[in-house]
C-alpha cells in the first residue's frame, strides 16, 4: 500500500469528498496566494525604484545636514560660493549645480496653495537633469525668463481644480509667473515642484542660501570616493566635522533594499495567517475523515495493513490536497500579483512589474506540501494507532 496503490486509494478518498477536498484546498490556495502576491508586489516596487536610480548611478546629492536619531534630517545652515568652487576643483567631476529652495504660496484661478519652489542656473540645471527629468510639453527654463517656471506633473493636474497649461499664469508669493513647461510623472518629489531660475528664487525667496548641491561624476566606480572629498572639504569650510551629508545612488539602493526586506517579512507575516486557517481546515478535514472511515481503517488493519501503511494513506492524502492548493495557490497569486502591478504602473507613471521568481513560487509549493503534511500529521498518528477490532465493531 506504501507504494502506488496507496497514491491511487487516497486519490480515489480525496474525490470521494470532493467538495470539502476543495473547500480545504482553497483555504491552501488563498494562503500561498496571499503571501506569492505580495512578495512579486513587493520585488516589482524593489525593482522599479532601484532601475529608477540606477540611472542616476553617477550622480552624488549634497545636504547641508545630518541624520539626527529621533529628529530626522536636521539643517545646519547653507553652503556658499567657496563650497561650490571647492567641489568644482576635485578631480573627476563632470558636472555641478547648486539648488536654493523654499516653500512658497502658489495661486491658480483663485485657488491657493502651498509649494516648493527650486531655483538653480537654468543650463546647469538642464545639462544634469535633462537626462533623468523629461518634459510632458513646453521647453526647460532659461536665463532670461525671469519670470518664467517650469512645474511639476503634479503641481499641473492634481493640486488644482483645472489642470495647469502651457503658457498659463500662476501667482508665486504675489508675484505672476508664466509656465513655459510641464514635467512627466516620476513618482517623486520633482511631481509637486516649481522650477526657476536661480536669481529670481533668491529674489521671491528673499534668500542667497545654497540648500543643496548636485554632482555627477565621470567615472562610476568612484562615486564613493569623491562624495567622501565633497564632504571633507565642505566640512573643512564650515568647522564642522558633519556639516556635509553626501546622498549617493548606490547608497540610497542598499538601504531601500533593506527598508523592502523588512516590509516583505512583515507582510508575508501577515498573509501567513490565512495559510494558518488553511492548516487548520487540512486537520479538521484529516480528522472527520478519520471518524467517518473508522470501519474501513478496521478492515484494511484486519488484512495486513500496518500502522505504518494507515500512517502513510493520511499523510498521502493530506500532502494532495496541499499540493494541488499550493499550485492553484501560485497562480491566483501571480494573476492577482499582475493585476496589481499593472494598476500600480498606471497610477504611478511607471513601469512596476509583477516578479515572480521560479524559488518563490517553487518554495511556495513546497510550504503548502510542508504545511498539509504537518496539519495531517496528528489525524494520521490517530488513525493509525487505532485498535483493529474496536475499529472493525465501530459503526
Amino acid at each position: 500500500m506504501i507504494g502506488m496503490d496507496g497514491i491511487i486509494l487516497a486519490y480515489r478518498n480525496i474525490k470521494e469528498r470532493r467538495t470539502r477536498s476543495l473547500l480545504t484546498l482553497l483555504g491552501i490556495a488563498v494562503g500561498i496566494a496571499a503571501i506569492i502576491s505580495l512578495i512579486a508586489v513587493g520585488h516589482g516596487m524593489q525593482y522599479a525604484i532601484t532601475e529608477e536610480l540606477a540611472s542616476l548611478a553617477d550622480t552624488i546629492i549634497v545636504f547641508p545636514g545630518r541624520m539626527i536619531h529621533g529628529r530626522g534630517y536636521v539643517e545646519l545652515g547653507a553652503f556658499t560660493e567657496r563650497d561650490i568652487n571647492d567641489i568644482g576643483r576635485i578631480g573627476g567631476i563632470e558636472d555641478i549645480v547648486a539648488f536654493t529652495s523654499g516653500i512658497v504660496d502658489v495661486e491658480y484661478r483663485r485657488e491657493r496653495t502651498s509649494l516648493e519652489l527650486v531655483g538653480g542656473d537654468p543650463t546647469d540645471m538642464e545639462e544634469l537633469m535633462g537626462e533623468m527629468v523629461y518634459l510632458e510639453e513646453g521647453r526647460w527654463i532659461r536665463e532670461r525668463d525671469y519670470k518664467g517656471c517650469v512645474i511639476g506633473y503634479s503641481v499641473a493636474h492634481d493640486y488644482f481644480e483645472e489642470d495647469v497649461g502651457l503658457n498659463d499664469r500662476m501667482t508665486i508669493n504675489e508675484s505672476e509667473f508664466v509656465v513655459v513647461g510641464i514635467f512627466e510623472k516620476r513618482g517623486d518629489d520633482t511631481d509637486t515642484q516649481v522650477f526657476v531660475p536661480m536669481r529670481t528664487a533668491q529674489d521671491v525667496l528673499g534668500t542667497d542660501d545654497l540648500k543643496s548641491i548636485m554632482v555627477r561624476v565621470r567615472d562610476i566606480n568612484r562615486v564613493e570616493e569623491i562624495a567622501e572629498e565633497i564632504e571633507e572639504r565642505i566640512n573643512e569650510n564650515h568647522n564642522l566635522d558633519d556639516f556635509a551629508q553626501t546622498m549617493t545612488m548606490t547608497s540610497m539602493i542598499e538601504q531601500i533594499g533593506i527598508v523592502f526586506m523588512i516590509v516583505q517579512v512583515v507582510l508575508v507575516g501577515i498573509a501567513s495567517i490565512a495559510l494558518i486557517v488553511g492548516c487548520i481546515g487540512i486537520m479538521n478535514t484529516m480528522l472527520m475523515s478519520v471518524m467517518e472511515r473508522t470501519h474501513e481503517i478496521g478492515i484494511m488493519k484486519a488484512i495486513g495493513a500496518t500502522n505504518r501503511n494507515i500512517m502513510f494513506l493520511f499523510l498521502m492524502e493530506a500532502g494532495m490536497i496541499s499540493l494541488i492548493g499550493g499550485i492553484l495557490g501560485c497562480i491566483l497569486g501571480t494573476i492577482v500579483a499582475k493585476a496589481i502591478g499593472t494598476i500600480a504602473s498606471a497610477y504611478i507613471g511607471m513601469d512596476m512589474p509583477a516578479i515572480v521568481t521560479p524559488t518563490v513560487a517553487v518554495g511556495s509549493i513546497l510550504i503548502a506540501v510542508l504545511v498539509g503534511a504537518i496539519s495531517g500529521l496528528y489525524p494520521a498518528r490517530k488513525a493509525a494507532k487505532m485498535s483493529p477490532i474496536e475499529a472493525v465493531r465501530y459503526e
